[in-house]
Formats: structure tokens, C-alpha cells, sequence
């Protein structure tokens, strides 16, 4: 019983350690190796898009959004503009109907999906009615850098690259400490991304921007969103997703800690199938770096949640027998008790709040098996006000 709780016990302890400081340094390492591997881009491909925005009652912001994308540097006659709203039931409708009657000589249509079904649907739908060569997709309250568009089809260079990701840029990075958290965060998610285009394909994009090929968009089941399930259908596939991150999308993170756990929970809905989601991915042969990226990026990560209930559990039942096993559970029940500090007394310390984040991060994983678990997983998602 002793070497099962000791195995249950390094098993999840590496598994935390991988997640979180074991994968990011082999990158940095990988990085030395492949340094001179470089993003290719052909500034000459110039084919025709659409940029499809997808939005459920983004009264506050979709004008804005319009105002961005219609000042896209690309050339007017082979760029068009799609709006899928989502069974919108406030004024976002309204004002994408006035803003094409404003700008005729844009090329802006509306999709109206009639029952509300989720993010993916609205864009399963609306992809249906593209007639471009490319598609790229962003978020109603993401601004996009005027080159962004021309950066993402100069990045389709080769046949093999299937699937391109954009740079989602944190503007209001010092606001509260939930959004300097989130940044941090993301930030450094930023430089693994790279180096993982740099060898061969991402594990993930974001929803603020993204292209691929018209020809080539897979409807994906509503309950899935196209940030984790989009890279990896094309891995598998043989072919490559790849971020570049001159194409830029400007957005705010959320600036409450009640909005960020929100979206968190959401992020988690498909967890337990996302841990290995695919039996292929253990043919590392095939696949080759991919299989490392997605259990170091992903499967790691998907986890944390139950990493830290058997590191916990198996720690307690191994206390008497050594004094690391002592010391190791009294770290961790600081480390709880940190984050309990931080969430009663809002006290405004850097390590506390990274200690804060974290744990909240571990506790929307754990929600969001939940609602898998009682069948309560939805495809909608809520708007974060803090993010508009």
C-alpha cells in the first residue's frame, strides 16, 4: 500500500511540476536547438477572406468592432465581412443592419442564426454562406491590428499549413490583478506557442484571431470551440497550425476575478476528453513533436485539478513516514491557505495573487468536471462586462 501512495504521490507531483515548470524550460531549451528555424511568409498571397465576426448581443461593442474591420489594410476587392449573430436579442442586430446601410460600398452581410446554440454553431452555420478562399475569425470585443489580415495569409506559404493563429495582445494589463494574472499568464503561453509553431504545430489558438481555408473548415460539434479542437484536427491530419504573432488582436482581460473564473469554468467543459482526446496522439512516431507538445501544453494541464487532490490525499496517508513527506504536506496546506488569505482579504501582494489565480484556476477545472459529470455542460457562453 506504502509504494502505491508513493507512486500515486511522484505521479501527480511531476505531473504539476511538468505542467507548470518542467514543459516551458524544455521549450526554452527546444528553442536553442531550432533558433534558426524561421517563420516563413509569402506577402505576395494575397487571396480572397472574409472576416466573420460572431457575436450574442454585443450591443456595447460590435460598432467598434465594425469600425476596426472595415479599416483592415487589405485590398477592398477581396475582403468581405460576415457578421453571425447568435439569436441576438438586443440592439446588435439593429446596428449591423444601420452600419451596412452607412457603408455601402463595404462588402458586410448579416447571419442571423435563428436558436441559439453556442459560438461554434453560429460559425458551422455561417461558414456555409462563405464563397472566399480563406476565412478568418475574430471576437466582437477583440480590435484587430490593420495589417492582421495580410499577416495571416502571408503565413499560409506552403500547402501543409492549415490553420493560423493570431497574437491576442492584453491591453489592460495593469487595471486590477486579475488582469495582470491573466496577462502574465498568457503571456508566457505566448512564447511556448512560438517555439511550438517554430518546430511544427501548435496545441491551441484564440478566438480573437485566426484563419484557414474556406475549403478546408470542419464542422465541429457546438459543444467544442475551434481554440483547442481546430489545431489539433489538422495535426492529425498531417498538417500544420501555426501561430503568428505579427497579426495582432487587441482585447481586454477580465478585470474581476468573478468574470475570469466564469470564463475558466467554460474553458473546461470538454476537460475530460480533452486529456487525450485522440488515441493517435500516443504515436509519437507519426506525429513526432506534436505528441510531446500536446502532453506537456495540454494533457498536463488538463490534469491539474486531480494532480492536486491525489498529491494531497496521498501525502496525508504518507506523513508519519518521513519528514519530507511532513514538510511537502504542510507546503501544501500553506499554499491553500495563502489563496484563502488572498480571496477573504483581497490583499493587493504579487505572490498572493499569483497563488490566488492558480488555485482558482484548479477550482473552475474541478466545476467544470462537474458539470460534465451532471450533464449541466452548455455551448453558450456569457459575456464577460469587464472584458467590454
Amino acid at each position: 500500500m506504502e509504494i502505491l501512495l508513493k507512486l500515486i504521490f511522484f505521479t501527480s507531483g511531476f505531473l504539476i511540476f511538468w505542467a507548470m515548470i518542467g514543459y516551458p524550460l524544455s521549450l526554452k531549451m527546444l528553442n536553442k536547438v531550432y533558433h534558426n528555424r524561421q517563420l516563413v511568409k509569402d506577402y505576395s498571397h494575397k487571396p480572397s477572406v472574409t472576416v466573420m465576426v460572431v457575436a450574442h448581443n454585443e450591443e456595447k461593442v460590435i460598432r467598434e468592432k465594425l469600425n476596426n474591420i472595415v479599416q483592415l489594410n487589405y485590398p477592398p476587392e477581396k475582403i468581405e465581412f460576415l457578421v453571425a449573430s447568435d439569436n441576438s436579442t438586443d440592439e446588435t442586430n439593429n446596428i449591423v443592419r444601420g452600419f451596412i446601410q452607412e457603408h455601402p460600398g463595404k462588402n458586410i452581410r448579416l447571419y442571423e442564426v435563428k436558436a441559439r446554440k453556442g459560438k461554434t454553431n453560429a460559425q458551422n452555420e455561417a461558414q456555409k454562406t462563405v464563397k472566399t478562399e480563406y476565412l478568418v475569425m475574430t471576437d466582437a470585443n477583440s480590435i484587430m491590428e490593420k495589417h492582421s489580415v495580410k499577416e495571416l495569409m502571408a503565413s499560409f506559404s506552403s500547402d501543409d499549413i492549415a490553420y493560423v493563429s493570431g497574437k491576442l495582445c492584453i491591453i489592460n494589463q495593469g487595471a486590477t490583478d486579475v488582469s495582470h494574472a491573466e496577462a502574465n499568464y498568457w503571456n508566457s503561453d505566448l512564447a511556448i506557442r512560438e517555439v511550438e509553431a517554430k518546430i511544427q504545430t501548435i496545441t491551441a489558438g484564440n478566438g480573437a484571431i485566426y484563419a484557414c481555408r474556406t475549403k478546408e473548415y470542419y464542422d465541429f460539434d457546438p459543444i467544442q470551440s475551434h481554440d483547442s479542437t481546430m489545431p489539433r484536427y489538422f495535426s492529425l491530419l498531417g498538417k500544420r497550425a501555426i501561430c503568428n504573432h505579427q497579426a495582432i488582436a487587441y482585447e481586454k482581460a477580465g478585470e474581476i476575478i468573478e468574470d475570469e473564473f466564469k470564463r475558466k469554468v467554460r474553458m473546461s467543459r470538454r476537460i475530460l476528453k480533452n486529456i487525450l482526446p485522440d488515441i493517435r496522439l500516443l504515436n509519437i512516431p507519426k506525429y513526432g513533436w506534436y505528441s510531446y507538445f500536446y502532453f506537456g501544453h495540454r494533457t498536463c494541464r488538463y490534469l491539474l485539478w486531480v494532480s492536486h487532490l491525489f498529491l494531497f490525499f496521498s501525502n496525508a496517508f504518507l506523513i508519519l513516514d518521513s519528514d519530507y513527506f511532513l514538510v511537502s504536506f504542510i507546503g501544501q496546506i500553506l499554499f491553500y491557505l495563502l489563496a484563502i488569505i488572498r480571496a477573504v482579504t483581497g490583499i493587493n501582494n504579487k505572490l498572493l495573487t499569483i497563488i490566488y489565480y492558480y488555485c482558482m484556476t484548479i477550482l473552475a477545472q474541478w466545476i467544470g468536471v462537474f458539470n460534465i459529470v451532471t450533464g449541466r455542460v452548455k455551448p453558450f457562453w456569457e459575456k464577460a462586462e469587464s472584458t467590454r
